[in-house]
């Protein structure tokens, strides 16, 4: 073992590729030196993804060594041309596909496109970054002889990651550990380009039961997560050992004495509800729109203090949902993808956040990364989610208010209640409750520790020692049989 332990994160996801799925790693490696870990970090060059934010390259250690290597994939601009509906960055509805072309072309256009997506899911397994997979191994053997680590880290989605990782760590015998940042099932049904067959899902099953064997740790971010990547390694014969470890907040982010309120030209006296992240079928905004248009009708002097601030990526059906509030008196604010740090004053800025995941399976074993940053602001949030676990994770939260997105008038009600909270001038106390279980520092801190058990170091000394939470969510017993 080197007298300095250094792990390699595999991780296609990293700056300037922007959104919430960057950031696990970012701050893994930013804290992780504070427990005796350096880190080094494999990624791409030219990565193809939708969004940058070079905002997050300022949390990587000048120790973290980043190696980048290319990828043969086409461009993202070509994905999306030719894979079918995707999230789209614009500020209005217009992009959505003029009605003037001839319904047959409009026809044939999607039935070549269908077919192309079918050929590509089918060629590429298990995503199309698998395309990153070649150079990736090349640049990562390189790293490896040159610099001694003493575990390997692929973090996922994309899935093809996890194929790199295991490949490095089985050529240099190091262990592997797999960081589900999503679940490998869900992912497939719900993310851009997934459209799958049976087939596929069954090839991908076998390569997933493979991986699990070959993993000394598998990581999830949920408890119920950790269950279901337990299940799948049980059904593989694996013996890997599963935990979870939570998302959290990095409280630097926040700024001690956030900006001025923004003026979006509707005046900064009304009651600001925000909403910061994607709109597609896993999110959808129709169970609050719907819950404001009753609301509109119920209380229309409410409403007119209502202004809705919208900052992300949406899809075509979501703007076409979003717009139904134009009929209303509620001042609907529409934001393109905005930085980290310009979230982060947004959701200072509001009065009240919204957090959504539809009423689909799989939807209650999902704690969305964002809920972490909404708990450090001290600022109410409609938590409209099916019940599970991120209703669990912040059932001691005063700020929380968990609505289910199949009963509206949950969400009406709610929304209602903190409407003429501030039109009476009420504000929750802070002090009620506070986050700092969920800061980021504190799960680098439960990392660090599985990873000197995964790598048998026994006498390890934490810097931040009163930081270290009890480690959480370990759902297959060790050879010793201890929990």
């Amino acid at each position: 073992m080197s007298e300095i332990k250094r792990a390699l994160f595999v991780a296609y996801q990293f700056p300037p590729a922007g959104g919430i799925g960057v950031h696990r790693a970012v701050k893994f490696t930013k804290f992780l030196p504070e427990y005796g870990w350096e880190t080094s970090v494999l990624t791409v060059s030219n990565p193809s993804v939708p969004l940058t934010d070079n905002s997050l390259l300022a949390d990587i250690p000048e120790s973290t060594e980043v190696v980048r290597t290319k990828t043969w994939e086409p461009s993202y601009a070509f994905k999306e041309k030719f894979g079918g509906k995707r999230p789209s960055n614009s500020t209005s509805s217009k992009h959505i596909e003029s009605q003037t072309k001839p319904s047959l072309i409009r026809q044939l256009a999607s039935v070549a496109k269908r077919s192309l997506r079918s050929a590509v899911n089918l060629t590429f397994q298990p995503d199309m970054q698998v395309l990153w997979g070649p150079n990736a191994y090349r640049a990562g053997c390189e790293l490896l002889r040159r610099k001694q680590h003493d575990v390997v880290i692929a973090t996922a989605p994309p899935f093809s990651s996890f194929l790199v990782g295991s490949k490095l760590a089985k050529q240099f015998r190091l262990p592997l550990v797999l960081d589900y940042r999503d679940e490998w099932g869900i992912s497939n049904t719900y993310w851009e380009n997934k459209q799958q067959s049976r087939m596929i899902q069954k090839i991908q099953q076998r390569m997933q039961a493979r991986l699990l064997k070959a993993a000394d740790l598998a990581i999830a971010t949920t408890p119920s997560s950790c269950e279901s990547v337990a299940d799948s390694a049980r059904l593989a014969g694996a013996e890997t050992r599963c935990e979870y470890i939570y998302n959290g907040f990095d409280p630097n982010d926040f700024s001690i004495t956030p900006a001025p309120r923004v003026d979006y030209g509707n005046g900064i006296d009304r009651f600001r509800l925000a909403y910061v992240g994607t709109l597609w079928n896993l999110n959808s905004i129709e169970p609050l729109v719907r819950a404001i248009e009753q609301l509109a009708i119920r209380s229309p002097s409410l409403m007119e203090k209502l202004e809705f601030v919208v900052a992300g990526r949406r899809t075509s059906e979501q703007e076409a949902i979003l717009s139904r509030l134009e009929k209303t008196s509620c001042r609907l604010v529409r934001l393109p993808f905005i930085s980290h740090s310009e979230a982060i004053s947004l959701m200072q800025d509001a009065d009240c956040l919204t957090l959504l995941n539809s009423p689909v399976p799989g939807a209650e074993r999902i704690v969305n990364g964002k809920i972490f940053e909404y708990l450090a602001t001290g600022k109410p949030f409609l938590l409209i989610s099916p019940p599970g676990d991120m209703w669990s994770l912040t059932e001691d939260c005063p700020f929380s208010l968990p609505c289910d997105p199949q009963y509206p008038e949950q969400i009406e009600t709610r929304l209602a209640e903190e409407l003429e909270k501030h039109r009476l001038g009420m504000k929750l106390d802070r002090d009620l409750w506070s986050p700092k279980l969920h800061e980021r520092r504190s799960r680098t801190a439960e990392l660090a520790q599985l990873l000197n058990e995964t790598c048998g170091f026994q006498d390890h000394e934490y810097t931040n020692r009163d930081d270290l939470n009890p480690l959480v969510g370990q759902a297959v017993p060790d050879e010793t049989g201890r929990l």
